[in-house]
Parts: C-alpha cells; structure tokens; sequence
C-alpha cells in the first residue's frame, strides 16, 4: 500500500521538476544576492577581511584580490541562479567560495554547527553542477535556440 501510494505520488509530481528547480534557483539565488550584495560593494578593506580565509589554503598573499573573487562569486553566483545562466561555471565558483567559508568555520573552532550552512549549500550546488539548473532558465532557453539554429 506504502509503495503505491509512493508511485502516485511520484507520477504525480515528477512532471514539475523543473519548477521545484526554478523556485530553488530562485530563493536561493535572492539570499545570495542579499548575502553579496554588501560584500562586492564593500569595498578593499573589507575584502582583505574576506579573502584572509584564503590562508586557510595556503593563500596568504593578495587576499584584498581572494576577497573580491569571494565577493564577486557569491554576488555573481547568485545572480546566475536567479537568471538560471551559465550555472555550471558559477556553481563550481560557488562551491568552491563555499568550501573555503566552511573550512573557515572550521579554523575559528566552531565546528559542523558554524560550518553547517556553507556546507549545506555547497551540497545543493554541487548537486546543481549535475542537474543543471532545469527547463526554466537562459541557460537552456539559449541551448534551444542554438539547436534550432543548427537544425536549420
């Protein structure tokens, strides 16, 4: 009975993937553009302050340019989530951001709990490297239109 129900369930909402996609690219995309928006337009002494994480990789030097990159892929990241554009790129930048901000928790001693939020999101873009960023998106509305241009 469990495993019938189940399978309705599923046929029943497996044909709105792609919006479960848009309205998480979209929420999550918002929280980054709200998260980034500060941080690209804060300026160099702010990111020396963002980019010192860096050193957690053995990136000491330049970290006023690490900050802005780490500003510029949350802020960027989070418009490209939003437009659903060019997500593979942004998504493995963001990833990336993520796992230098969950290894700085880390630094700063506090543990899974700090980190647990760059770590949970680094999780859903990587799994959106994979998934890519579904039906609603320029990233797909450009690909079909480079199919119909190379079908004619």
């Amino acid at each position: 009975m469990k495993l019938k129900i189940g399978l309705i369930f599923s046929q029943r909402f497996s044909k709105h993937i792609d919006y479960g996609l848009l309205v998480m690219r979209i929420g999550l995309g918002i929280m980054f553009l709200y998260h980034g928006a500060p941080k690209i337009f804060g300026g160099p002494e702010l990111w020396a302050k963002i980019g010192g994480a860096a050193g957690n990789f053995g990136l000491a030097f330049a970290p006023t340019f690490w900050g802005f990159m780490a500003a510029l892929a949350e802020f960027g990241g989070g418009l490209c989530l939003v437009l659903g554009l060019f997500i593979k790129p942004a998504m493995i930048l963001l990833v990336i951001n993520l796992i230098v901000a969950s290894s700085s928790h880390f630094a700063k001693g506090q543990g899974p709990s700090g980190a647990s939020h760059a770590i949970e999101d680094g999780v859903v873009f990587l799994s959106l490297i994979f998934i890519g960023p579904g039906k609603y998106s320029l990233d797909n509305y450009i690909l079909s239109k480079k199919k119909k241009t190379l079908a004619n």
